[in-house]
């Protein structure tokens, strides 16, 4: 097995050590490997390098969570499982052993607060969690009812990377609030290593020495992010990170 890590991620020292941290989340909750559904894989082609990476990273399950956004990503429940059907038959052909499923990333806008007045079904994954985001600059004026009306339909809210939300930024207190409140917390790996910002990077850190965090994630949406966590796992917070009650292995 070792082998095959070191024929994905590179050099053997490095590929080990990545493929060992990681192998204990066991399921990758957010990312943006189906194809040709958002800004993540364009083709079956680039899917399969990306599933095939995230094998030699020792994942056993991959929650692949395309974006549906109002009029920009109008992805469907439909439209996203047929593309998982499609990977799956391709992974299988491979014979690679991961399980593959499908949830979505919503945004926070005046369609997806439709689709919770209209009662549509929505995409979930493991205990009926709900994965949403925001903006990253301007804070929603109605965060607070939509994370309501999202707990009084049956779901259980997870904000994506909430270390990445400027409008957040010094409002430390306002995360702590949205937890206490029901939203559970799921931190992108590669913030950690500082990939997206060094702000982004000490929201995370606080995140995780408040241990408010309950899931990690991804958020591959190419190779560069899947070569990028070799540093993230070199962060001196990786440790921290998996040493809390993280809800990953549960899926």
């Amino acid at each position: 097995m070792k082998s095959f890590f070191r024929k994905i991620l590179g050099s053997s020292k490095a590929a080990d050590t990545v493929a060992g941290n990681l192998a204990d989340l066991k399921a990758d909750m957010h990312s943006h490997i189906l194809p040709g559904l958002d800004d993540g894989a364009e083709t079956l082609e680039k899917s399969l390098g990306l599933v095939e990476k995230m094998v030699g990273l020792g994942y056993q399950k991959l929650i692949m969570t395309p974006h549906i956004m109002g009029d920009f990503y109008k992805n469907t429940p439909e439209g996203i499982r047929e593309k998982l059907e499609l990977l799956r038959n391709a992974v299988q052909e491979k014979g690679w052993e991961i399980q593959l499923d499908c949830a979505a990333e919503y945004y926070l806008d005046e369609w997806f607060i439709r689709k919770l007045e209209n009662n549509e079904p929505l995409l979930t994954f493991g205990d009926n969690y709900l994965l949403f985001e925001t903006s990253y600059i301007n804070e929603p004026s109605f965060l607070k009812d939509a994370v309501f009306q999202i707990q009084s339909a049956g779901y259980k809210p997870v904000l994506a990377h909430p270390e990445r939300y400027t409008y957040l930024y010094g409002k430390f207190t306002d995360l702590e609030k949205l937890r206490e409140a029901g939203v559970l917390m799921q931190l992108n790996l590669n913030s950690l290593g500082g990939y997206y910002s060094e702000g982004a990077k000490r929201v995370a850190e606080k995140l995780v020495d408040g241990k408010l965090v309950d899931f990690a994630g991804t958020d591959a949406h190419s190779q560069k992010h899947l070569q990028f966590l070799q540093k993230a796992v070199a962060s001196k917070h990786f440790g921290k990170l998996m040493a809390l009650p993280l809800r990953n292995s549960q899926l």
